[in-house]
């Protein structure tokens, strides 16, 4: 694999930002979903997201800007093992046994036990390095679109990965725009026969024609005739759970703000959820009414008032 910094066409000084957005672009265009059977582009797809997997993980890329891991995140060989000393010329001590950037191994008086030993290779390398204890399999990262609602009530949905493989990925309620699942186990082998990556999952929720969110809140523009506004009157309205009755004051204004409380965004499992916040807007019919027209040019000319007069200078 080239560059990833070439891949995802961003120069080496690119913020975190910069980096997702490029790969969220780049796996807009080429998701296997949009482009099925296409070799080529499910290729650059899985390119794009193995570049994405070392810059988008602050610790690899800076592993990888320093030289240490190569385009794949794979180690570079930095460290060598020393030729067996030649009797009578060990290290310190005398011995002949193996040595390490100068520690005798052999377990002689002036050398290093086995349980010394253990311990600087672990410290090096991690718990188990000496032994041969194969690392984990690398980390897959792909981005999934999920609707609002199904984002916000939960959803079980299907992934399918570059080659072909389809994930079952559970949406949990309440997830957020940018968060990740991750599904342990889904990632890279590993040859050496250790435990497989993960597949992290990027969630990127697309917007719902009435519903907003912020927060725990769900938002929405309710119109109301002039009717309902100045006279009030019990209406239904939509909510993520289905529609609820809801009391519109009598005289409310256009901006006016309703609560209904507990039916936003669940989270905690469900246990706490936020509200659904209803702005009013007071709204016209389509077409001009000769009797609306005359209502208020009568009322205006009897009871004249400036909506405007509270307004700053």
């Amino acid at each position: 694999m080239r560059d990833p910094y070439d891949i995802l066409g961003v120069s080496k000084s690119a913020s975190a930002d910069e980096i997702k957005k490029a790969y969220r672009k780049l796996a807009k265009q080429l998701h296997p979903d949009t482009h099925p059977g296409d070799k080529k582009v499910a290729e650059r797809f899985k390119d794009v997201t193995a570049a994405y997997d070392l810059l988008g993980d602050a610790d690899k890329r800076a592993r990888f800007d320093r030289g240490e891991v190569d385009a794949q995140g794979n180690e570079r060989p930095t460290f060598h093992r020393r030729q067996r000393a030649h009797a009578g010329a060990g290290g310190p001590g005398g011995g002949a046994g193996d040595s390490f950037f100068g520690f005798n191994f052999g377990g002689r008086p002036g050398g290093m036990d086995e349980e010394d030993a253990d311990d600087i290779f672990s410290q090096m390398f991690g718990r188990g390095a000496r032994r041969g204890a194969p690392a984990k399999g690398g980390d897959r990262r792909y981005t999934m679109r999920v609707a609002f609602l199904d984002a916000v009530r939960g959803a079980k949905r299907r992934l399918t990965l570059p080659d072909g493989k389809a994930l079952d990925v559970t949406i949990p309620a309440g997830i957020g725009d940018g968060q990740t699942i991750r599904l342990r186990g889904q990632g890279e082998s590993n040859p050496a026969g250790g435990l497989a990556g993960d597949a992290l999952i990027e969630v990127e929720i697309e917007p719902h024609g009435l519903y907003t969110r912020k927060g725990d809140d769900i938002h929405i523009d309710l119109p109301i005739t002039i009717s309902e506004a100045v006279l009030g009157v019990k209406i239904e309205v939509p909510t993520i759970d289905g529609p609820v009755s809801m009391t519109v004051p009598r005289g409310s204004n256009s901006g006016g703000t309703l609560r209904l409380k507990g039916k936003g965004v669940p989270r905690d499992k469900g246990r706490v959820r936020g509200d659904q916040l209803v702005h009013l807007v007071v709204t016209l019919p389509d077409s001009t009414d000769p009797d609306l027209e005359r209502f208020a040019t009568d009322w205006g000319k009897k009871r004249p008032y400036d909506p405007r007069a509270k307004l700053p200078r």
